[in-house]
């Protein structure tokens, strides 16, 4: 164990927090839509997750945040925004996202409320989800509700898993999924936003679920078929090139995604290039390890989730998988690479 953890240390190039202080490994932490920002000034790691109050100890819908050092050893979690109890939604919490805008750290995160009912077509229940926004002067919050928590995205729009893109010329953008349970056949969307991050103009558009040949419809007790649009998340790569994380069903379970902006603009047009990871594997996000590598976490599988850690390529034109982080999480059956002296590990 000693040496297993000194080895993930050096390869990771720094010091480890003690155990004592951190004594959460990355396998133990089930999490769905897993979001890391690499705090430079700390050189912290904080992993964002909907609450649960079985680690927390607290009740409140909200989230929480992990911290770490060394992206295996972690923290145990704790609230950073907890839903007001006069705010229009009461559960939820997916999805959370935290970015840097304007000298402040802002928080994207799904909520909904059920009683809350929306006209239905499908004969599918519908009521109110969207990604609501709160901010904080310091990344571990605590996090207030902007704009008394009313969502940038339309009203009667089942919305989820929205995102901060922010364009060439620094005009922010929310982009998120538009729910097949509303639609049939789900949409990825783009939502101009102003510098306080209201709305700035109407949703367009950007591709529809069925846009990826790999994507596998659902067929639902309504009759009809859905299809998924999840995890949308923008990255620029080295060479200038618009790419769009994104995830939905394949014939495997869950799969990750990417697309491609031929336009080098969110507008489009939007080219799929297909699955990343898959035997269900999904809503992953982007970033840079504390010694450059460009890293990518996402969760697997679908259910009783676990954060799965990804070396990543910017190949320019595209982003390609190195290998699957084992070293972090003591994956036995990686999708991606072999973990080290395992001849049994079955790959």
């Amino acid at each position: 164990m000693m040496r297993w953890t000194l080895a993930a240390a050096l390869l990771l190039g720094f010091s480890a927090p003690a155990v004592a202080d951190a004594p959460l490994l990355t396998s133990h932490l089930r999490i769905h839509d897993p979001w890391v920002v690499a705090e430079e000034t700390s050189r912290t790691y904080w992993l964002f997750s909907k609450n649960d109050p079985a680690v927390t100890g607290d009740g409140r819908v909200g989230i929480m945040a992990y911290a770490s050092g060394d992206l295996a050893h972690w923290e145990k979690p704790r609230l950073v925004f907890a839903m007001p109890r006069d705010s229009w939604a009461d559960d939820g919490g997916w999805a959370p996202e935290v970015h840097r805008w304007k000298g402040r750290w802002y928080l994207f995160a799904t909520f909904h409320n059920e009683r809350a009912v929306l006209p239905s077509r499908s004969g599918r229940p519908l009521y109110r989800r969207a990604t609501l926004l709160a901010v904080a002067d310091r990344i571990d919050g605590p996090y207030a509700l902007i704009n008394r928590g009313e969502p940038p995205t339309p009203a009667d729009a089942m919305t989820l898993d929205g995102t901060l893109h922010v364009d060439a010329a620094g005009k922010p953008w929310m982009v998120y999924a538009h729910e097949w349970l509303q639609l049939g056949v789900g949409t990825i969307e783009g939502l101009p936003l102003k510098g306080d991050l209201s709305p700035a103009g109407k949703p367009r558009v950007l591709f529809r679920a069925d846009a990826g040949d790999w994507v596998v419809g659902q067929k639902q007790p309504e009759g009809d078929t859905g299809y998924v649009t999840d995890g949308p998340e923008l990255f620029r790569t080295k060479t200038g090139t618009l790419l769009m994380l994104w995830s939905s069903w394949g014939k495997d379970g869950y799969v990750q995604a990417q697309a491609r902006s031929t336009s080098g603009t969110l507008a489009g047009p939007w080219e799929q290039l297909g699955p990343l990871i898959e035997r269900d594997s999904g809503h992953g996000m982007l970033f840079h390890a504390f010694d450059g590598r460009l890293m990518l976490v996402l969760h697997r599988p679908f259910k009783r989730a676990l954060a799965k850690f990804y070396e990543m390529r910017d190949a320019g034109d595209r982003l390609e998988v190195v290998r699957e982080a084992v070293e972090l999480d003591g994956e036995a059956y990686p999708t991606h690479g072999c973990p080290m002296e395992a001849r049994d590990a079955g790959c």
